[in-house]
């Protein structure tokens, strides 16, 4: 069987299908770029906002469509599919199969039954297949679902309540991870502090997992995404500081700096708590980048809330900022309180706390310049204007989200590898850097 994949969402969806390929190909999937000579495709949807939603819906459509032309199957999971699968159902008839999150171990057994896929060719171990470009990067899940009840998250609606994955397991898939090339490990899920809570009495908790995965592989950079600030220990900063292997970055998320919007959105932090967290862990880690999400435009938001936000960018000096606009999830708590911020501020509000950051990670950046780094190659081109012919990150820059390093003079090394270089420059969000030789 030829299996084509969509894949939309998240690193943790990306997970999610590279997983169920994985076992896929353990029944003799084979897996293909050209979806129209794929006898089977797979989507993966997401359910997040609205924007994710239409994606999913075009992306299935036009998989569908491709069974005018030879596909003998379409199969959609995920997000979008657990919140919506009656509707989808009723609406979209071409689909073969639509699986929620409980369902997925439904999907071997009914593409068997149509005669689609084979019993396993081998003892399969569950090794996920890489469905990306750059092998040498990859993403671990360590949990799903989520146990905060943020009032504008419908997180908990699709995923349901926080489930910890085994010790054992992420080893496992760890080193099956650095045994196909991976150079740098991405830890995600919800919130990475809240790992192992629920595994039992004296269970392991995020540090425990970390030094095992030390212990057990070879992998230069283990990253962490989206830590809540409550779920940040001692035991864990400590940890950060002392192991090199744990690149200085950390993903915290606040949404908002006004203690109101914090408790009207349901946060569990407040804006004192998020300063004495900044200046620990600034104080514990030197030269940690830290990275956070914030959300404007939420209902009840008023112009002076917005002011003590942007204040507190100023003030905490994130290296880096992703940031959205609210609109209303159905089902989540946010979703009954009136939507009383029109658009067109939403939108202004957007642009300049944007610009605001910007400048300030330029200013961040800057204080890197002339220092000795490694750099993770990612891609090779012809050179640049600056004679760059290499993009890479270095440990402050996490793949996808942040800015990039132009390396020039590092002629020698491939995607995966490491080159020791200087950074000469940097702009708003990307350094340059020269090989040392």
């Amino acid at each position: 069987m030829k299996l084509g994949v969509i894949s939309l969402g998240c690193d943790k969806a990306t997970v999610d299908s590279e997983r169920l390929v994985g076992d896929l190909v353990g029944h003799g999937a084979v897996v293909t770029p050209v979806l129209p000579e794929a006898d089977v495709i797979l989507v993966n949807t997401c359910g997040f906002i609205d924007v994710a939603k239409q994606e999913s819906i075009d992306a299935i459509l036009a998989a569908a469509k491709l069974k005018e032309s030879g596909v003998k199957a379409v199969v959609a999971v995920g997000c979008l599919v657990q919140r919506y699968k009656q509707e989808l159902t009723k609406e979209i008839p071409e689909v073969d199969l639509f699986l929620g999150f409980s369902e997925l171990h439904h999907l071997i057994p009914e593409l068997a039954q149509r005669g689609l896929i084979a019993d396993p060719v081998a003892a399969h171990p569950g090794v996920r297949q890489f469905l990306g470009t750059q092998s040498h990067v990859r993403y671990l899940k360590i949990s799903e679902g989520c146990d905060h009840t943020c009032a504008f998250c419908a997180i908990p609606l699709m995923r349901g309540k926080h489930r910890s994955e085994s010790l054992a397991g992420l080893v496992r898939e760890a080193q099956q991870l650095e045994a196909q090339g991976a150079k740098e490990i991405n830890l995600v899920a919800q919130d990475l502090g809240h790992w192992g809570r629920d595994l039992g009495l004296g269970s392991p908790k995020l540090p425990d997992l970390l030094e095992t995965l030390l212990r057990e592989t070879s992998v230069p950079w283990f990253r962490l995404l989206y830590v809540y600030s409550a779920g940040i220990s001692e035991r864990l900063v400590e940890l950060m500081a002392r192991e090199s292997r744990i690149v200085p970055y950390i993903d915290m998320p606040i949404q908002h700096a006004s203690d109101r919007m914090l408790e009207r959105m349901r946060r569990p932090e407040r804006m004192r708590t998020l300063r004495e967290k900044l200046a620990w862990l600034r104080g514990a880690i030197p030269d940690l980048a830290i990275r956070t999400t914030c959300l404007v435009g939420f209902p009840g938001e008023t112009d002076e809330d917005f002011r003590t936000l942007l204040a507190f960018l100023e003030e905490a000096q994130f290296d880096r900022m992703g940031a959205f606009a609210y609109s209303p999830q159905e089902g989540t708590r946010a979703a009954t309180y009136e939507d009383d911020v029109p658009d067109a501020v939403k939108r202004e509000r957007l642009e300049e706390i944007i610009e605001i950051q910007r400048v300030i990670s330029g200013e961040q950046l800057a204080r890197f310049v002339g220092r000795e780094v490694d750099v993770l190659v990612d891609c090779v081109s012809d050179p640049d204007e600056n004679g760059a012919t290499h993009v890479g990150r270095v440990q402050w820059q996490a793949d996808d989200v942040d800015g990039v390093t132009y390396l020039s003079q590092g002629g020698w090394e491939s995607p995966g590898g490491f080159v020791r270089a200087r950074i000469t420059a940097s702009e708003d969000y990307d350094f340059q850097a020269a090989a040392l030789t």
